[in-house]
């Protein structure tokens, strides 16, 4: 039993609309081994293990469904269980999740299952895999457990309790996963931004962040101040709240002086600690305060002596001005029975299913270490001693939740003097989020009748005692939190805009990103080519994937996103976000096929309709590709808005009739005009000849992409003439749209280069070329990708036969596992084929020398396309050739300060396409490689 692959899904894929991974796994010889002939003892066996894998329903829907499952008749196969057990394996490390799915990858792969389980964090979900591999192996008998699979010495229990500390260290603590959860439930998105607890509510320029309990909000100052035991103690005391008298001391012998002087009992803690590390309390003689002041040095070079408070421990949290929970909290204890050792009684309350490890349930299970040790000692006792019957023994001088100690909620009995104490000593030191440390012998009465002391102020309060208490009512932590942060009705997200599609989605992107810039906007968008901010790329390569996404929400300029969504991301890591406002395919058209498992339209249709599955508003679909209007049936959207060349198409002016919205292309006395359908209206946006992109019309594949923008534009709630100005102003030269379309005619002859690299791509260009007006000959520089099979290959020398005058066959620099001039000769071998001469035909298999052959070849008058791959490259040698007989072009000067130089606007374009202007900090990001 073997994992041959694994993908990690960030977001919406083919399996489901949240986080799953996937796993290919590979059962060999234990295909022929179900549950059913594994027998009882494996089964009782991984229930013993997991007990609660009986809660598992799985096809029959109710509690012990799955152990159902396992038993009756031939049972189910260990793909299956494998899959339950590593959900099973994130619950019992606190993780709320419950998807799995199961199928055999088919009849040709026998004992190869897709696996596919919901995770909570990407480490964590991953080990939990892994883990159950090993769980499982363990488990079957010897004589057919793989060689291998369990290491030697390996403990089930040890290895359980491994994972769990695993998983916590790289999971959100219980205060952070409070704020997320509050979040969601008002709506707010939410990225994490490191392995810690930084998290980032919001997107772009409305985005806030917290870190633990800290907000961005939360002055620096206040935090230094809170973490400053003695300036706290100094501050507060001077506003007349009660605090302890307290000394900082740096050795042994002035923690004795300070204890002397102050009288009493006396408490030492560090300077500068947490959590309760390193606190003794109540001590007295020499020994001790030598003992306290080693264990608080660990902690900080300084340490605090202060005077002892008799009473309960409380913990009082203050949100934003208010008090918003109080809680009782009791150290760590065993209560006597007259018959058990403190040693038995430990492990009878860590017994209890709500204590566990670490922060995984609502309290931490005890432990008989160093410090539970001087406690009993202080009491005369040791681990094998008996206490008497309903004596209470501590083994922890502090509190805290995370050292044992158990919390009750007093919020509703605290006296409103102690509530106002709270907050004015939160004000004092000035967080917006803050915890005050009160003892206090009775919370109900006024500390001013009955006493009491602040001991400390706290940044970056543990909300898990008031989220859920021991006993009393949980409270709701962290809602005022998010509530201060996004008061109701403050806008959290920015509208987001996804397009997917065989061929088009680049220059659509970019057509509606630059229409939003027009209308006001501040855009980020991510193309094949990076990122872009504001029309300005901050990241190179192809960034079509979940990262980019990412990047694009993460900035805190943005106020709208375009996300270019191509396959290959969708395939391999899902999408970056879990809705969008607005989803568009284009089309569906043969490329990538016999690629990582896609074989047919149908199955590439079911990939890219992802992205349609999670629009939320609106769905832009192609009406006239039945591979995409069957889309149609997929998606929840409030709106479908179907986009057709078509105005004669029988669905849509059914659509249309029945109110819906629609972009149809129509037929006018001036030429096309693209027309937008909503709720009845009729209203004519442009004409095609007036949009630069069309050249003029003619280019029917950028009309179409020009109306997908304009749909998309409008379903966004962009008016109009903003949508008008922005593809006015849309062309489609290197600098905007490199490699789409990109028209150079400068020389005797005019030349058109694209990035065209399927049959459906190349086969539009080639119709452009026949619509062109053109006084000579029409020549194209051919290739294609090297991955694609070689009946793909054929079509796309099928698709340019025939339509031009002279054919220069080439190849991409990258060959993409091909023979060197493989691609070439299969080419022209569908040429011929096709009935075009030999004397028709150059075959140069190197790209740029097949450029500027063809360069050298075009007469004036005449029209050369070249279908490029070395997009920078060929456009430097396009716009730098000089023809025979002519003077070297002069150079039209832009400014371009990021440069620091003066360049002309094709070298400005080739030099960002080279990686010249890289990001901001000068970092070059990894392609994402998403085609």
């Amino acid at each position: 039993m073997r994992i041959l692959e694994r993908n990690v899904y960030v977001g919406p894929s083919q399996y489901a609309h949240f986080p799953v991974i996937r796993l290919l796994l590979d059962l060999e010889a234990l295909e022929q081994w179900p549950t059913g002939r594994l027998g009882r003892e494996f089964v009782d066996g991984l229930v013993k293990a997991l007990p609660g894998l009986a809660e598992h329903g799985c096809s029959y829907k109710t509690p012990g469904g799955f152990i159902r499952r396992m038993r009756e008749g031939e049972g189910t196969w260990l793909g299956h269980v494998m899959e339950h057990v590593a959900i099973e394996l994130q619950n019992v490390a606190g993780e709320d999740v419950t998807f799995g799915r199961t199928r055999s990858v088919g009849e040709d792969r026998p004992g190869v299952y897709t696996v596919v389980y919901e995770y909570a964090q990407r480490e964590e979900g991953i080990a939990a895999g892994e883990l159950a591999i090993k769980l499982l192996s363990s488990l079957l008998p010897a004589d057919i457990r793989p060689a291998g699979s369990v290491p030697e010495g390996w403990e089930w229990e040890e290895a359980r309790d491994d994972f769990i500390r695993y998983a916590q260290k790289r999971a959100l603590g219980p205060s952070t996963a409070s704020l997320v959860r509050a979040g969601v439930e008002r709506g707010i998105p939410w990225l994490r931004l490191n392995n810690q607890s930084l998290i980032q509510f919001g997107h772009g320029k409305y985005q806030q962040r917290i870190q633990a309990t800290i907000t961005g909000r939360t002055p620096y100052i206040s935090v230094e101040l809170a973490s400053d035991k003695e300036e706290t103690n100094k501050i507060l005391g001077s506003l007349g709240l009660p605090v302890p008298r307290q000394q900082l001391v740096t050795s042994q012998v002035d923690a004795l002086k300070a204890a002397r002087r102050l009288g009493g009992p006396v408490v030492l803690k560090p300077y500068n600690g947490n959590h309760g590390r390193g606190i003794t309390i109540n001590i007295t003689g020499d020994d001790e305060i030598r003992a306290a002041f080693d264990a608080a040095r660990e902690h900080s070079r300084s340490v605090i002596v202060e005077t002892f408070q008799d009473g309960a421990d409380h913990r009082l949290l203050v949100v934003n001005g208010e008090l918003i929970a109080a809680t009782r909290r009791t150290p760590g204890h065993v209560v006597g029975d007259g018959t058990h050792t403190i040693a038995q009684l430990v492990d009878i309350v860590n017994q209890d299913p709500r204590r566990g490890v670490g922060h995984e349930k609502v309290l931490t299970r005890l432990e008989l270490d160093r410090e539970a040790g001087l406690m009993m000692e202080r009491v005369g006792y040791a681990a094998d001693s008996v206490p008497e019957e309903g004596e209470v023994v501590f083994l922890r001088s502090t509190a805290n939740l995370s050292t044992g100690g158990t919390a009750t909620d007093v919020t509703d009995i605290i006296h409103p003097d102690n509530r106002e104490m709270a907050v004015r000593a939160v004000r004092a030191i000035g967080l917006d989020v803050g915890g005050v440390d009160f003892i206090s012998p009775n919370i109900a009465e006024s500390y001013k009748n009955i006493g009491g002391a602040i001991c400390e102020v706290n940044a970056a309060p543990g909300f898990r005692m008031h989220v859920a208490p021991s006993e009393g009512t949980p409270r709701d932590a962290a809602g005022p939190v998010i509530d201060m942060l996004f008061p109701p009705g403050t806008p959290s997200r920015v509208p987001i805009a996804a397009v997917t599609g065989t061929n088009g989605k680049t220059t659509t992107a970019r057509m509606l990103a630059h229409v939003t810039k027009m209308a006001g906007y501040t855009p980020g968008l991510t193309t094949t080519d990076g990122v872009y901010i504001d029309g300005q790329r901050t990241v190179e390569g192809d960034m079509t994937g979940p990262v980019s996404a990412r990047m694009v929400l993460s900035d805190p300029h943005i106020d709208i996103a375009v996300l270019e969504t191509a396959r290959g991301g969708l395939l391999r890591a899902g999408m970056g976000v879990p809705e969008v406002d607005v989803g568009a395919v284009l089309n569906i058209a043969a490329d990538h096929l016999g690629l990582k498992g896609i074989d047919t339209l149908e199955q590439l249709a079911a990939i890219k309709r992802i992205v349609v599955e999670v629009a939320k508003d609106c769905a832009v679909l192609n009406a006239d590709d039945p591979n995409v209007l069957k889309m149609s049936g997929y998606t929840d959207a409030k709106t479908i808005c179907y986009v057709t060349m078509n105005p004669s198409h029988a669905l849509v002016r059914e659509h249309i009739r029945a109110g819906g919205r629609a972009c149809a292309l129509e037929n006018g006395v001036n030429g096309h005009m693209i027309t937008l359908y909503d709720k009845g209206s009729h209203i004519p946006l442009m004409w095609t000849h007036l949009i630069p992109a069309t050249m003029e019309g003619r280019a029917l594949h950028n009309v179409q992409n020009a109306m997908f923008a304009a749909a998309m534009a409008f379903s966004l709630g962009i008016k109009l003439d903003a949508i008008r100005q922005g593809l006015r102003t849309f062309d489609t030269t290197f600098f905007q749209a490199p490699g789409r379309m990109n028209v150079f005619d400068e020389h005797p002859f005019k030349v058109v280069m694209d990035y065209a690299h399927n049959a459906h791509a190349v086969g539009m260009m080639a119709d452009l070329a026949q619509r062109l007006d053109v006084a000579g000959r029409r020549i194209v520089a051919v290739a294609a990708p090297g991955d694609r099979r070689d009946e793909d290959i054929v079509s796309i020398a099928q698709a340019v036969a025939g339509k031009f005058d002279h054919y220069v066959v080439k190849r991409d620099d990258s060959l993409r596992g091909r023979d060197g001039d493989e691609v070439p000769r299969i080419i022209a071998r569908a040429l011929e084929d096709a009935g075009i001469g030999r004397d028709a035909m150059t075959v140069i298999p190197d790209e740029q020398e097949a450029v500027d052959a063809a360069l050298r070849m075009a007469r004036p008058g005449d029209l050369l396309v070249v279908f490029a791959d070395a997009l920078a490259r060929t456009w430097k040698q396009i716009t730098k050739f000089t023809p025979e007989g002519a003077e070297p072009r002069a150079a039209k000067k832009v400014e371009l300060p990021s440069l620091e130089a003066t360049m002309t606007a094709d070298e400005a374009a080739v030099a960002a396409m080279e990686g010249v202007v890289r990001d901001e900090r000068g970092l070059v990001f990894e392609r994402e490689e998403n085609d």
